[in-house]
């Protein structure tokens, strides 16, 4: 499809430190929308398993982490023009929209405000049981 995505899994979500999750999101759209720029390809952000890194089961609370992937990801769907990762504002930080296409298996342990109708378009699939 000519398609060069960027991919990271839920797994690489989950950090000793505060804040890194948050900011491997950002430096990885950053990196789709640089593919864009460069090589003049369609790119987008592919997170596989996103419930599992960030669902919430029972009344497990959410941790820092949890809560600024959420927070980045939002704030990715509403406003991708600027995408900071921890330096000075620069002409050059206006980045491409990105798509964000993330798989999983129960989007429904996700916060309700990330998985809105508007912020989020959501595909089913189904497995026929008949094979």
């Amino acid at each position: 499809m000519g398609v060069e995505p960027v991919i990271m899994s839920a797994g690489e979500l989950e950090s000793e430190r505060a804040g890194e999750p948050g900011r491997l999101i950002r430096d990885r759209y950053r990196t789709a929308s640089q593919v864009v720029q460069n090589q003049g390809k369609m790119s987008c952000l592919m997170i596989n398993d996103l419930d599992a890194g960030l669902g919430r089961f029972g009344h497990t609370q959410m941790t820092v982490n949890n809560q600024i992937v959420v927070g980045t990801l939002m704030n990715l769907a509403d406003n991708p023009n600027r995408v900071s990762i921890g330096q000075k504002w620069r002409e050059s930080d206006i980045t491409h929209r990105i798509p964000i296409i993330a798989t999983g298996n129960d989007f429904s342990t996700l916060y309700a405000p990330l998985i809105r109708d508007g912020r989020m378009e959501k595909f089913y699939w189904y497995v026929c049981p008949c094979i």
